[in-house]
């Protein structure tokens, strides 16, 4: 077990070490929380409907009992709702929630500055969790289990261990490498839930609701052309939404129309698919460049001046969904699909069959290719 000193250089600075590392959730007024797009309880979060029936439950449960809710695991693609979803649980719970990420930890000291601060039944959110150094997770484990840290206090032969205790909090960790995030950690996480990508017509719900809350009227055929365009993510849908409003209030005449969504998304090179200029980047390289595949990631990326990380995070999951791209033991190939896409005759034998989701972590982390 990882332990450390407690003459950390922090308690000589005049700012307190947890305000340097945490994000304090903002205390908002109520016309200031209207504006939010981000909805703040359950019942007003659309979709993820498995993820949401278990948390309700875990959420009930833990309030009659007055205990502290089990330690919850966040993973999916970007912009799925993870952090939100970590903010409605501690709505509905009624306690304050304290936010950092993974790669702002960077000592034992900073996360013990972070766990001293936090009271009963306070939620700790870190975002990208598996971006946690393996000192640090070594801390966080007996926390977790044990509500206890374990200081080391003093130097050399005088040195004695201390179990300092804590009170009772939830971790929910969020990230999108599931795959990455090592087995101790994953093991003491009460629940582990995964958030898929939205259908069209949930989209289309969220959108109308951010429009509502924007003040923006907004006709059901644009919030549709809007959801189906959206990569199944809501993050990006409220971000087209925004760019149809600036486009119909300058060129537009103020109103949003079908035609004026359809003009905002063409300037913004968002095709009939949701598919954008990167998306089509990435399939065109593997189609012209390496003749459909099989191509390694880093090769991808060097191809298109396109960080590797970004190309299976943010780009690669949807492309997989719509059946544009295959894993395979060599590499990424294309599919019949991006072909016709791309308007390229598809040689022949080359697969027309979608690509599924992976199911195993390896390949869903990347994991296992051969350049």
């Amino acid at each position: 077990m990882h332990t450390f000193r407690t003459s950390v250089r922090y308690t000589a600075r005049m700012v307190p070490p947890e305000e340097r590392f945490l994000a304090p959730a903002p205390i908002l007024d109520d016309e200031e929380v209207e504006r939010s797009l981000r909805p703040r309880a359950l019942a007003d979060f659309p979709g993820q409907e498995r993820v949401k029936e278990n948390l309700e439950i875990a959420i009930e449960a833990a309030r009659k009992r007055g205990d502290a809710l089990d330690h919850l695991l966040l993973y999916g693609p970007p912009g799925l709702g993870k952090t939100t979803l970590a903010n409605i649980v501690a709505h509905e719970m009624d306690v304050a929630i304290r936010t950092t990420s993974g790669p702002a930890i960077e000592r034992p000291g900073d996360l013990a500055a972070i766990l001293t601060n936090l009271k009963e039944h306070d939620i700790l959110f870190i975002d990208e969790v598996h971006r946690l150094s393996r000192a640090v997770e070594e801390i966080l484990y007996p926390a977790m289990e044990d509500f206890a840290l374990d200081l080391v206090i003093g130097k050399g032969p005088g040195a004695r261990s201390v179990r300092l205790a804590m009170p009772k909090f939830t971790l929910i960790g969020a990230t999108t490498r599931y795959a990455m995030v090592s087995a101790p950690m994953r093991d003491r996480f009460g629940s582990v839930y995964r958030l898929d990508f939205y259908d069209a017509p949930t989209l289309a719900q969220i959108v109308r609701r951010s429009a509502r809350i924007l003040g923006v009227p907004l006709p059901e055929d644009a919030a549709f052309e809007i959801a189906r365009r959206s990569r199944g993510t809501p993050r990006i849908a409220n971000r087209i939404l925004r760019r149809a409003r600036d486009y119909a209030e300058v060129r537009g005449g103020g109103a949003i129309t079908l035609e004026s969504t359809r003009e905002a998304l063409a300037l913004l090179e968002i095709d009939d698919l949701g598919l954008d200029e990167t998306d089509r980047m990435v399939i065109r390289c593997i189609v012209e460049k390496f003749a459909g595949g099989p191509v390694g990631l880093d090769t991808i990326a060097a191809s298109i001046g396109e960080e590797a990380d970004t190309i299976m995070d943010v780009y690669e999951p949807f492309l997989l969904q719509r059946g544009f791209l295959q894993r395979t033991p060599r590499g990424r190939v294309a599919t019949a699909g991006a072909y016709r896409h791309l308007g390229i005759e598809a040689p022949r034998g080359t697969g027309a069959q979608p690509a599924l989701w992976a199911t195993d972590d390896s390949a869903a982390a990347g994991t296992g290719e051969e350049e």
